[in-house]
């Protein structure tokens, strides 16, 4: 299988992984991973006949990126799940001073129009 993502390495080629082994992959506790799933619609494990969750291994891949969001880049929850959607407010790294700027540019450009 290709490495399309930054994690694969990390994950075992297979179909289809139970909630231990992608806490182990994770480094979080399986109770995190069940939390993470009322948190974000795209994690949707399947259940076997006897009720144990499977993830398939687009799901283990968000997941390390969850974990890489909320962890390492300190997203919010739903900081993590705006930038999973593509709808990521004001970026972390804008300033007040960066937003000043801005604004300061602006009512320059409408005061030369009104002149």
């Amino acid at each position: 299988m290709a490495a399309t993502q930054p994690y694969a390495s990390l994950i075992p080629d297979k179909l289809y992984y139970r909630i231990g082994e992608v806490s182990r992959i994770a480094g979080v506790p399986s109770s995190v991973l069940r939390y993470w799933e009322t948190e974000f619609p795209r994690i949707k494990p399947q259940r076997t006949d006897s009720g144990q969750r499977v993830y398939r291994r687009k799901e283990v891949e968000l997941i390390l990126t969850i974990k890489d969001l909320l962890y390492e880049k300190k997203f919010t929850i739903k900081g993590a799940r705006q930038h999973l959607k593509g709808r990521v407010g004001a970026a972390p790294s804008v300033t007040k001073q960066d937003i000043a700027r801005l604004v300061r540019d602006e009512l320059r450009n409408i005061r030369d129009l009104l002149e």
